[in-house]
């Protein structure tokens, strides 16, 4: 069979220019859909309670979120039960409004002489759902539910591979049966490795309070000579204490090509460098310190040319460790 070679191009440049047009029109409809809706992103969660005092006490004495606003009793008339799915015979509806930390607020209903189903849905029933809270340590957090006589199903599961890798989570009931989640990542999740344009949001990125300490300038300046010794250190085991010392768990560096989340990310990237360029140091040229933001020029290289190389570090300190270090480097002359 014979082809036409120009008319294949043709086809081809012509189905490149459709996908192009495409994608070009999904990414406007997402801009258009959040500009002329005005949503911004997810306010509260709302949950029914069969007990609203059970349902406050639960979420504010065990999970330590605190109750704020409340309205009701709410009588409710035939034609918003109706056009609400709930049942003609239930009767007025009393709401709560939980703070829940630094995510989405929690919203409960108590509905008086309720009608509707008292069975919590199966995992697997369309419009199941359940609400996720992040922990900083999964392992703390199920001992500590546990003591508050929670039922925990299973085990935390530490995912191995894929998009979500580093993610451990598990799953627990509340009194009245319904499934909810802790989940932890204190080094990030494998796909923030690639550098994506879109993250997903995480309350561990909600900045925190700075307490006093972080406003020292003369503390933080010794933070930051310890941060040199970190990065000139060469051998892993002390170099492991030190960061363990002066930087956050989660700590993120965030370079113009990656970014790193954690010490053992940060130790492989010092690891490399410190392979290609064995006789290179790196020395401060000078420390500026704002509150609890501080600036740092270096220079890296030999001591023949001490400055082959220079930039600036921004470090973000909270309670008295590196939180955020950002990391410009100065382009080559």
């Amino acid at each position: 069979m014979k082809t036409n070679h120009k008319s294949n191009q043709k086809i081809q440049t012509s189905a490149v220019a459709l996908l192009n047009l495409i994608v070009l029109f999904s990414a406007s409809e997402k801009v258009t859909a959040q500009n002329t809706s005005g949503i911004v992103g997810v306010d509260h969660v709302g949950i029914n309670v069969p007990d609203l005092n059970t349902g406050i006490a639960f979420f504010s004495d065990v999970l330590g979120f605190t109750p704020v606003t409340q309205i009701g009793p709410i009588p409710l008339d035939a034609a918003w039960k109706e056009l609400n799915h709930i049942n003609p015979a239930t009767g007025a509806v009393t709401i709560k409004m939980i703070n829940a930390g630094t995510g989405a607020s929690i919203e409960l209903f108590q509905y008086a002489d309720n009608k509707g189903s008292r069975i919590n849905p199966n995992a697997d029933d369309i419009g199941a759902s359940h609400i996720a809270f992040y922990t900083t340590d999964i392992q703390a957090g199920v001992k500590y539910l546990k003591s508050k006589g929670v039922k925990i199903l299973g085990e935390p599961f530490l995912t191995p591979s894929g998009d979500t890798a580093g993610e451990s989570w598990v799953y627990f009931e509340t009194p009245w049966g319904s499934k909810m989640e802790l989940v932890s990542y204190p080094n990030g999740k494998e796909y923030e490795k690639s550098n994506p344009k879109t993250v997903l949001w995480s309350p561990k990125t909600i900045a925190k309070k700075s307490s006093a300490i972080d406003f020292d300038a003369t503390k933080n300046k010794v933070l930051i000579e310890k941060h040199l010794e970190v990065w000139n250190e060469k051998d892993q085991t002390k170099r492991t204490a030190l960061m363990n010392k002066i930087y956050a768990s989660d700590i993120e560096m965030v370079d113009c090509h990656f970014i790193a989340v954690g010490n053992d990310a940060i130790s492989t990237f010092i690891v490399d460098l410190h392979q290609k360029n064995p006789d290179f140091r790196f020395r401060a040229k000078s420390v500026e310190t704002n509150h609890n933001v501080v600036r740092l020029y270096w220079q890296f290289g030999s001591k023949a040319k001490p400055a082959t190389v220079t930039g600036m570090d921004l470090f973000v300190i909270e309670n008295g460790k590196v939180q955020k270090l950002y990391v410009f480097v100065d382009e080559a002359k």
